[in-house]
């Protein structure tokens, strides 16, 4: 009877798919390799909330660490570090490897914008001596979530003689903040009374932002001429400024612990700045590839990579033309022979929420980094699939480099689904799979992450482009 039950034991280890906690693989010297890692993470979230930021940081390290900026015609040789600026929202970077350019680059995809609340173009008004701006939201939110929490105001304007002025409102224990106001629940029957979807809506999301009126003039406007008096003996402005500029208002909470024993942070921005990160860091680190290694942060993936900064136009594979031409080859022999991680987050099940979830294919925090084979809704529309070759592949590789991951999809078949840049990378004729974070709270104004399923995406990206 003994020996049976032994029998047993030993094919449920051998034949069964198991998701174990993380931290039951690792040593206490990984553990805290992963708590200092997720320290320098931390820190990059408080500086990078919009893609501008994430640019400006990104090639800020990449200076730091030998990279020069390409132009197209510039001479490449195995060890160079070249990175590519795309009009400060996106950036690409590479480092020349030993094998030859036709055998394919290590391609990490990740994107660096996050749902938000933009400015309207002519954002400023004032009503019953308040003074607001109107905004436009950014990617898939739940508007209520919005309201009645501190906002920071981060980006560019570009004002009628040319220059521009970079701003970052909040973010300073002495800045002012701004909010969404929202209804007492004393006099909130009607609005509670409404489906959650239409309990806020779009055109509510208005961003408080002052009340006193410009000296003693009892005028109307008078509290609009007070802000943008104050705007102007600031930043030089006039109203009509805010035509050409980009304004973002994003939580103003900062990166912070998680839990008693600390194994999470929450913070603003982790769909996708997790993923960002890790790649950024996993090729920095990078030290004479063998192959050739690209890692493009990206923009407007959360408004479905159009416009000349997102993956659906032709940057990515612009740029990879022209390292394949300084090296003897041509982009279309390059891109059919590469490999890509499209480094984009999952959702985590969470206890509170089960119902959403097929237990047995979606990703558990701790339990290390996501391989998401497809994405999609429903029937699978607007996802690539990886093959099942390519899964092998990148299981092999994960595997024998002690990187603990795991699969997972984005909920139930028919309750809803979602999709990355994948897609648009495997329309280029390469081989593309979905790797990253689970999130807790994914597209809320506060997400959360484990720390060990950070580390292990950026021991998952530092194998791939190593490889």
């Amino acid at each position: 009877m003994d020996n049976t039950k032994e029998i047993i034991k030993n094919l449920k280890e051998k034949l069964f798919l198991k998701k174990q906690h993380g931290s039951y693989r690792m040593t206490d010297e990984q553990l805290a390799d992963c708590d200092s890692f997720c320290e320098d993470y931390k820190k990059f979230m408080d500086v990078a909330k919009i893609e501008r930021e994430a640019v400006n940081y990104s090639i800020d390290l990449l200076k730091k660490n030998g990279y020069v900026e390409y132009k197209k015609g510039m001479k490449l040789n195995p060890g160079d570090k070249i990175y590519r600026n795309n009009r400060g929202k996106a950036v690409l970077m590479a480092i020349v490897g030993t094998a030859p350019i036709s055998d394919g680059v290590r391609l990490c995809a990740a994107h660096i914008d996050s749902p938000r609340l933009d400015l309207k173009q002519n954002p400023l008004y004032e009503d019953k001596e308040i003074a607001l701006f109107k905004t436009h939201y950014y990617g898939g939110i739940k508007k209520y979530q919005w309201t009645a929490i501190p906002l920071a105001l981060h980006g560019v304007i570009c004002k009628a003689d040319g220059t521009e002025v970079t701003v970052s409102i909040g973010e300073d224990e002495n800045d002012p903040v701004f909010c969404v106001t929202d209804l007492l629940p004393h006099l909130a029957n009607a609005q509670m009374s409404k489906p959650l979807a239409k309990g806020i809506t779009g055109e509510q999301l208005n961003l408080l932002i002052g009340s006193r009126p410009f000296k003693d003039d009892e005028e109307s406007g008078a509290v609009k001429l007070n802000i943008m008096n104050i705007l102007f003996e600031k930043y030089g402005i006039t109203e009509a400024d805010f035509i050409s500029s980009e304004l973002e208002a994003v939580p103003a909470f900062k990166a912070r612990d998680i839990g008693f024993d600390r194994s999470m942070i929450g913070a603003y921005g982790h769909d996708d700045k997790v993923c960002a990160y890790t790649a950024l860091r996993a090729t920095v680190d990078c030290e004479n590839p063998v192959h050739t290694v690209v890692t493009v942060l990206t923009d407007k993936e959360e408004t479905g990579s159009d416009g000349n900064t997102g993956l659906c136009s032709s940057y990515l594979e612009y740029f990879i033309h022209d390292i394949a031409e300084a090296l003897g080859s041509d982009g279309r022999t390059v891109l059919s022979a590469s490999e890509c991680l499209s480094a984009d987050v999952n959702a985590a099940f969470d206890p509170t929420f089960p119902e959403v979830n097929e237990s047995n294919n979606c990703a558990y925090i701790n339990k290390g980094v996501v391989i998401t084979k497809y994405t999609g809704a429903r029937g699978k529309s607007g996802t690539s699939d990886a093959s099942a070759e390519f899964t092998g592949r990148i299981r092999r590789l994960m595997n024998a480099n002690d990187v603990i991951w795991q699969t997972g999809e984005l909920g139930k078949v028919d309750e809803g689904g979602g999709g990355t840049v994948a897609a648009y990378i495997a329309n280029l004729d390469v081989d593309t799979i979905d790797l990253g974070v689970p999130v807790l709270s994914m597209h809320a104004p506060y997400e959360v992450v484990s720390k060990i399923d950070t580390y292990m995406a950026y021991k998952a990206f530092s194998a791939f482009v190593k490889d």
